[in-house]
């Protein structure tokens, strides 16, 4: 949905009062063409302070958070300063290629610019890093999202060494919110911001100051200092540091970070804030929801004679999909001539006219239609998980917003997001699904909680058929089928990149965990559709996939798992475990052994369970010829019927671990054939 306009003024308030200040210095500190002079005791330290084992340790991590304005590029800007001790090979390796991400904040986008290096080695040498060695690439970080980083590798770095880089992170329009991280991936010193608020009084839509907040997240609250020249500071010292880990929490419910923010007092309890707010969205999108004569034709058109609640807002859902083209999105179509053309919907009946719009737009369409079908509709605020956690007792709403759209069926409130690109009917983004969410209306808001899909919806179905020669090659074709948000997430991935760019994904995917295939007659289905599931189907050609021990071949008829790491591979854990959403697995393997060999040891691997939660259905056979195997396996996690089995304490994690390993063990069962007495004759 769209952001909440009176955050559209406030924004524009602060903004505006930014700009008026009478001239913000320059920079705030150091220029950006001076280095600190490096200690002389720091170039001698042979041990790290904050954390005993560390390789290497950030001496200081020093950020000035100004606004800038030039002329058309207005936005924040934080100018970060960096100096690294470096104790032993492993820090060496580890601290020397330098990835700085530029990723998006809540849409903003973030840009790297004036990037300077240099490595101050145990003698005082300084063996400076050069422009041309500094390059952008994308690279894929957390949970296979794509970011550009601009990256480097510092010059002449050995043990002892004393690294240090500056750069400008740029983000575009002035911050009514910006997020200040406390944490690196080694220990930390000390982390120093600069923050120069507004001079100006700001004041919001309903009248009150808006003053400077600090909200620190996982971490104790650190008081703000009076600087020079109308600057604060905030000082942290010792950060342990923060590793990530597979399937934690949104980082930002785990990390240390601070949320500066713009806002007014209030004294109103979490209930009183949220009905307020509630009550305020309601009224806000109100006339956004208006069907007017057009909206309702076109709503009895595409109902036609459906008869239930149900098939009539399935009719409902594909129509705004189908014919509203979305803006915004990667695989819109659209020239950047075409969308500077484009303008604002101010209606459901400028959505519907113009055919385009962005996802709030084609969402308010949907409830719109809905509404003039007799629905009861209303905007949901929920948060995002993929994001942060929602924090109930934080007073603001930093961490909610307009999601999807909730229609009243019977004496349910049913959740609806036709503007999410690939999110199928009856299904949220998994970042929205299983997450508190507010009903928004004028009179009555209600708190809910978004269902979460049950695994079945997110199904990963994977055949192939192959067979097995007797030097170990297995050659055959593959098709594996995606939905829900498997689905979803693969074409998020793959709908901006071109048809070589995929092809070029799925062989380094298989590659990485087969080794040297061969691939060919590719076919990646249903990119950009949003309904029908994403589909790899493919001729393949591993060599050595089987192991030869005299007259035995030695294989693994869990194709699909060959080569998989273990999803838990430490015995210990930091943080809990954090699965995104339910999903299910159907494997159907078919392989014919080479002629003249027959099956040695045809026992299977045995099936078992967690209750509700997950079972593990596995299956071998071969056929009554002796001549093929067939292998079937089922497996689901978190769920065949929904619910929020998703997080899990760390106090938890053995057990989880032993569970997923079974798996692991079980997937790598391996069976033997043999050549037959007459074919060895």
């Amino acid at each position: 949905m769209r952001t909440l306009p009176p955050h559209q003024a406030a924004a524009a308030v602060l903004l505006l009062c930014l700009l008026a200040l009478p001239g913000a210095p320059a920079a705030l500190g150091l220029s950006q063409k001076e280095w600190l002079p490096v200690e002389p005791a720091h170039l001698a330290l042979k041990e790290p302070t904050v954390e005993k084992d560390a390789d290497a340790e950030v001496l200081f991590w020093e950020v000035r958070v100004e606004y800038k304005d030039s002329g058309y590029d207005l936005g924040t800007e934080l100018q970060h300063y960096v100096r690294i001790k470096i104790f032993n090979e492993r820090g060496r390796d580890a601290e020397s290629k330098v990835d700085l991400v530029a990723p998006k904040i809540r849409g903003r986008e973030i840009k790297i610019k004036d990037v300077a290096g240099r490595t101050v080695k145990p003698d005082g040498t300084v063996v400076e890093l050069k422009k041309e060695d500094i390059f952008e690439r994308q690279i894929a970080k957390g949970d296979g999202i794509k970011v550009r980083a601009t990256s480097f590798a510092l010059p002449g770095v050995e043990p002892g060494s004393i690294v240090e880089y500056r750069w400008r992170e740029v983000r575009n329009g002035i911050g009514y919110y910006e997020r200040l991280d406390f944490a690196r991936e080694i220990p930390v010193r000390t982390v120093k911001y600069w923050i120069k608020p507004s001079g100006q009084s700001l004041v919001g839509l309903d009248g009150k100051p808006l003053g400077l907040r600090a909200r620190t997240f996982n971490t104790s609250g650190e008081p703000f200092v009076k600087e020079k020249n109308g600057l604060h500071s905030i000082t942290k010292q010792n950060v342990p540091a923060f590793r990530e880990e597979p399937r934690m929490p949104p980082a930002l419910s785990v990390r240390p970070w601070m949320l500066i923010y713009y806002t007014s007092d209030t004294k109103n309890s979490p209930d009183e804030f949220w009905r307020a707010y509630a009550r305020r969205i309601g009224e806000n999108y109100k006339a956004l929801m208006k069907p007017n004569d057009e909206v309702k034709k076109a709503a009895a058109q595409a109902a036609g004679d459906a008869a239930d609640p149900e098939q009539k807002l399935r009719r409902l859902f594909d129509y705004v999909r189908a014919n509203v083209k979305l803006i915004g999105d990667d695989a819109h179509g659209l020239t950047p001539e075409q969308l500077k053309k484009f303008k604002e919907n101010k209606s459901p009946a400028d959505t519907l006219k113009r055919g385009a719009g962005d996802w709030a737009d084609i969402d308010l369409l949907f409830a719109a239609m809905a509404s003039s079908l007799g629905f009861e509709a209303r905007v949901a605020c929920t948060s995002d998980r993929g994001d942060a956690f929602f924090v109930m007792d934080f007073l603001d709403d930093y961490f909610i917003s307009p999601a999807s759209i909730a229609v009243r069926v019977g004496d349910k409130w049913r959740l609806f997001n036709p503007g999410s690109s690939y999110t199928p009917f009856g299904m949220l983004r998994w970042q929205e699904e299983g997450q508190p969410t507010l009903i928004a209306d004028p009179k009555e808001p209600v708190w809910i909680e978004s269902p979460v899909s049950p695994a079945s919806r997110s199904l990963e179905k994977r055949a192939g058929k192959f067979r097995l020669a007797d030097d170990g090659t297995l050659e055959g074709t593959v098709r594996i089928e995606y939905t829900g948000h498997l689905a979803a997430d693969l074409k998020e991935y793959n709908d901006d990149d071109s048809p070589a760019e995929r092809e070029e994904t799925l062989k380094e995917r298989l590659k990485s965990r087969l080794g040297a295939v061969e691939l060919s007659d590719i076919r990646i289905e249903n990119v950009t559709d949003p309904d029908r599931p994403f589909v790899y189907q493919f001729n393949i050609r591993v060599p050595g996939y089987a192991q030869r021990t005299g007259k035995r071949l030695f294989f693994q008829p869990a194709f699909f798992q060959r080569g998989r790491a273990q999803f838990f591979p430490t015995s210990a854990r930091r943080h809990n475990v954090y699965f995104h959403y339910p999903w299910a697995e159907e494997d159907s393997v078919e392989i014919q052994l080479p002629e003249g060999f027959e099956l040695d040891t045809p026992e299977a691997p045995a099936p078992f369970g967690a209750g509700p939660l997950s079972r593990y259905e596995p299956k071998a056979v071969v056929t009554t010829d002796g001549r093929t195997v067939i292998y079937t396996r089922r497996f689901f996690f978190g769920g065949e019927s929904g619910g929020n089995n998703l997080l899990f304490p760390v106090a938890s994690y053995s057990q989880l671990k032993t569970y997923f390993d079974a798996v692991h063990k079980e997937d790598g069962h391996t069976l033997a054939v043999r050549q037959a007495a007459t074919a060895s004759k």
